[in-house]
């Protein structure tokens, strides 16, 4: 199966690459390509960083090509930021719009006894019905880096705890999205990435 990764210059690039081949998916990579991402079979947004680094979707035309995509059926998965950037926007970067699919706004952790960024392992939370987390059990580990997180929400596949509770994992119908690692979350990061991908364990 094909696969585009876009490359907004501040994506986990080489790990996230690295899980989709080992999985066996023909993994192309964009920066720019308005056609590619319009035509894609299956669509990646990995996240590491600012928010504001979205800001290089609009300027390369990109946000219009993936919102054309999704529209079309087209699976999309945002990883971390890539996640974030599904919704309304981030008070991280309070000038920079997000996608859009989902209404709700990206907001910081609480400051308070715990370290921000949040920062290891945690278990998961799931909600029934996921395509994404199909097979994947109550309790499972994943990894998280990030200070900024969603709120839990009708469409909210799975949550976990840190501060607060939050949406570990975001789904409606061919988008979704992880605030977690899961090509640093080791077999039940790759599980996640078959699911999304159509292929079997």
């Amino acid at each position: 199966m094909r696969v585009t990764v876009v490359d907004y210059k501040a994506g986990n690039l080489t790990s996230v690459l690295k899980a989709l081949r080992h999985l066996g998916a023909e993994a192309e990579v964009t920066d720019s390509d308005v056609g590619m991402v319009e035509n894609a079979e299956r669509i990646v947004l990995p996240g590491v960083g600012h928010f504001a680094a979205t800001e290089r979707l609009d300027a390369t035309r990109l946000t219009g090509a993936i919102r054309n995509a999704i529209g079309r059926g087209v699976p999309f998965l945002g990883i971390c930021v890539g996640m974030q950037w599904l919704y309304g926007g981030s008070s991280e970067a309070p000038i920079q719009p997000g996608l859009g699919h989902f209404s709700e706004q990206v907001v910081r952790f609480s400051e308070g006894s715990e370290k921000v960024p949040h920062v290891g392992w945690n278990s998961l939370e799931l909600r029934t019905g996921s395509r994404l987390l199909a097979d994947v059990e109550a309790g499972e580990f994943v990894y998280f880096t990030h200070s900024y997180k969603a709120p839990v929400t009708a469409d909210t596949a799975a949550t976990t705890e840190y501060i607060e509770t939050f949406a570990a994992a975001v789904e409606r119908g061919n988008v979704m999205g992880v605030q977690f690692h899961p090509e640093k979350s080791g077999e039940t990061g790759l599980k996640i990435l078959r699911n999304f991908l159509g292929i079997s364990g």
